[in-house]
């Protein structure tokens, strides 16, 4: 999964309550309570001999998160799941002390022209967990909370929040929920969200104290509350946080930990070939270094 591309603001900009900037993380805000990558993948449009493969790579410390608005990947794992994501389905897969897996369009798409656009995010695990057994859940769309509340859509992916529950087996206090409106109208959520809380606009647009925030932009909310915001007509956003941990996490290539010398084990352990592999898949991602050195 970390093979996309990530794109991150240079120059975020502090606007009102908000930073802003684009995606997770971005140089002024690393995590965002135990949310520690987010990334918006497309919308891409893959010909009949363009797909996506993302070979086997290794990850720890932390669980992903991956929800479809378009087409399909198969997803293979090194505890011997074969499981196809389909739009608004959740694969969460936890990492703990590590696990293998692959990303590809599925077999049946291979030789047609299809698109691809979602969501993939990283979720840090607390300190005693992280060296957790790895385990991967799989949910259908109606198995997620979905209700209207003043005209309002609201999905909760992951998480509690407001009274809802979602069955994604998450380790700490956080939330992952979609807000969608047909037409232009105020939201005030905030007194109900706790820990550090963010917004990602995917369509439409929000405003916040006279400032128009547009997709694609990542808005951090400065005292850990999201404040009253409007939602513009035929919207889609995000909102996710949850309580921050106390240590640090460091992060290198797909690695998460709260110590360097645990990355470093990983980097090790990833270079010996030592992770259990992903039955029937064969190539080997070199660590980014490595493919740096092979480039020049």
């Amino acid at each position: 999964m970390s093979n996309i591309n990530l794109i991150i603001e240079e120059r975020p900009s502090n606007i009102g309550n908000f930073m802003v900037g684009r995606l997770l993380p971005f140089r002024e805000k690393r995590m965002v309570g135990p949310f520690a990558f987010v990334d918006h993948m497309g919308p891409t449009s893959l010909s009949d001999h363009e797909n996506f493969d993302v070979p086997p790579h290794p990850h720890i410390g932390l669980s992903t998160l991956t929800y479809l608005f378009e087409g399909a990947i198969m997803h293979k794992d090194s505890l011997g799941n074969e499981t196809e994501i389909q739009p608004g389905q959740v694969n969460w897969m936890t990492a703990g002390s590590g696990i293998v897996h692959s990303e590809r369009t599925p077999v049946y798409l291979r030789t047609s022209n299809k698109m691809l656009h979602g969501l993939q995010i990283w979720v840090a695990l607390p300190k005693a967990l992280e060296e957790m057994e790895p385990e991967f859940f799989h949910f259908n769309e109606d198995e997620i909370p979905h209700w209207t509340e003043n005209g309002i859509d609201f999905k909760l992916i992951a998480g509690d929040v407001f009274g809802h529950f979602s069955p994604v087996p998450v380790y700490s206090p956080l939330y992952f929920l979609e807000l969608k409106s047909a037409k232009s109208q105020p939201v005030k959520i905030g007194k109900d969200l706790f820990g550090e809380s963010a917004l990602y606009i995917l369509e439409g647009g929000i405003e916040s104290e006279g400032h128009i925030f547009g997709p694609k932009q990542l808005l951090v909310a400065k005292d850990s509350k999201l404040c009253e915001f409007v939602m513009q007509e035929n919207s889609t956003i995000y909102i996710f946080g949850g309580e921050p941990f106390s240590e640090e996490r460091f992060i290198y290539w797909n690695f998460v930990a709260s110590t360097r010398e645990r990355i470093e084990e990983a980097k090790e352990k990833w270079l010996s070939q030592s992770f259990i592999p992903v039955p029937g898949e064969t190539d080997f991602v070199p660590l980014p270094e490595q493919s740096r050195n092979i480039k020049n």
